[in-house]
Formats: C-alpha cells, sequence, structure tokens
C-alpha cells in the first residue's frame, strides 16, 4: 500500500473519495502515540482522521464480502499533477 501524501485523492470502499490534507501525530498522553491521515470529504467541509494503520488496511472481506476493493482507502491520484490543455501548433 503506498504511503499516503498530502494532495493524495484516495476512494473509500464504500465509494466515496476523500483528499488528503496530511499526516498527523497524537501527541497526548493516553498511550496512544500513532500517526494519522489527516483527510476531508471531496464536496464536502468535513474533516476526519483516521489511524495511518486503519487507512492503510484491506477490507474485512468477512464483513464486507461483496467489496471488491482491496484496501479500504484505493489511491486515486495526486492533486499536485497538472493536465495540460495546451496543443502543440
Amino acid at each position: 500500500m503506498r504511503m499516503p501524501k498530502k494532495r493524495d485523492v484516495y476512494r473509500h470502499f464504500k465509494g466515496n473519495c476523500y483528499l488528503v490534507i496530511g499526516l498527523a501525530k497524537n501527541c497526548t498522553n493516553d498511550g496512544d502515540r500513532g500517526d494519522y491521515v489527516v483527510y476531508k470529504r471531496l464536496g464536502s467541509n468535513k474533516t476526519y482522521i483516521r489511524k495511518l494503520s486503519e487507512f492503510t488496511s484491506e477490507v474485512d472481506q468477512e464483513k464486507y464480502p461483496d467489496v471488491n476493493q482491496k484496501y479500504r482507502f484505493e489511491f486515486l491520484y495526486n492533486g499536485d499533477c497538472q493536465i495540460s490543455n495546451s496543443t502543440d501548433s
């Protein structure tokens, strides 16, 4: 699985697309100091965080047997990519 990067766009296995805002660390003293992915649903103002290990995990095929996507979030493209609309003259 690809490591999520800022501006990557992923499709969740349930169909919605999300933009990665960045990665974060939990700095509280609750014992869970793991890495997190900060992301937002495209077309929405809602922002979410999820443990990196969960973000990059495979879909539970026993729980979701009809899902064809291997990973919970599937990489689609990086928003830094630019498509040129110019034509050669």
